[in-house]
């Protein structure tokens, strides 16, 4: 019998890890943060979590392209924890929390949860260094200055880093607003790569051209609406012609192989009852990502 396929047998973490999981032990901490308060189409992110957890249980530990069990680096799962708060405050406590965990050496992948949480780390980075950028994978530029009432909706997560000077690359973009256009006008710490620009047969000097825009340090946020909804369907708000999945591989790879990513997040998906396959799709790529971050170098 193979226990690694019975989720019966398997403790509640990311992969169902009992071993190269202990707190102190660990280099990657597993950062669920199930929040969902200013969604404005589709609904269910506040499950994502969760979702991407069980799905997690799985996968293979075993990574056939590094040639490795990358999850022997340590892979810790914190509980969940409630931020039943309005989205500002929401942002200001889990940047202490995140903090906590920087200031331990842990390299921290976040679960979303709404767009809206990559705040929170952004803000405990900025505090100690601006010296990193952003890369964004999105359908969407998320540059509005507010929206449904709040400057700190999920449509507002990348205005609100511009804010702090940091310079941002962004991927995989096929929807904006005027408002957003007009501020990437006069913003030069933007860089937008578009949805239609990406093709497969292009993928390789859009790498290029992303790698050239990022400073060495490197902050990464995955929207998950980045991805063709055809591969993605579950998420609140999709858009046609996005991104399939060795295109984001490649990017990933590339990113981690000759930056140094400080931190990571995987947001918005919103689970659908009877169809897994976007919660394993996120499920493997934030596994990939650990495996790119430790041993693809």
């Amino acid at each position: 019998m193979d226990l690694k396929k019975n989720h019966s047998l398997l403790p509640y973490n990311f992969l169902g890890l009992k071993e190269n999981c202990n707190f102190d032990e660990s280099k990657v901490i597993i950062l669920p943060v199930p929040f969902e308060r200013t969604v404005s189409f589709g609904t269910g992110t506040s499950k994502g979590p969760q979702s991407i957890i069980m799905a997690s249980r799985s996968l293979e530990l075993y990574d056939e392209e590094l040639d490795c069990e990358p999850c022997e680096v340590g892979i810790h799962t914190l509980d969940e924890t409630e931020y039943d708060v309005d989205p500002e405050q929401m942002v200001k406590t889990l940047s202490e929390i995140y903090t906590e965990l920087i200031d331990k050496d842990k390299f921290v992948i976040t679960l979303g949860g709404e767009h809206s949480i990559t705040n929170g780390p952004i803000k405990s980075l900025h505090d100690r260094s601006t010296d990193f950028s952003v890369l964004s994978i999105d359908a969407h530029c998320d540059l509005r200055d507010s929206y449904g009432g709040t400057k700190f909706s999920h449509a507002c997560v990348m205005r609100r880093t511009a804010e702090l000077g940091l310079n941002i690359v962004q991927a995989g973009i096929r929807s904006l607003s005027s408002e957003e256009a007009e501020f990437l006008k006069h913003n030069k710490n933007v860089t937008v790569n578009y949805a239609k620009d990406m093709a497969v047969s292009n993928i390789e000097r859009t790498i290029g051209e992303i790698l050239s825009g990022l400073k060495q340090k490197v902050y990464i946020t995955v929207d998950l609406d980045g991805f063709d909804p055809s591969i993605i369907p579950s998420t609140g708000t999709p858009e046609p012609g996005g991104l399939k999945w060795y295109q984001v591989m490649s990017i990933l790879q590339s990113v981690f192989k000759m930056k140094d990513v400080i931190g990571m997040d995987v947001v918005e998906l919103a689970p659908i009852i009877g169809i897994v396959h976007p919660d394993v799709l996120a499920a493997k790529l934030v596994y990939k990502s650990i495996g790119y971050k430790y041993y693809s170098k």
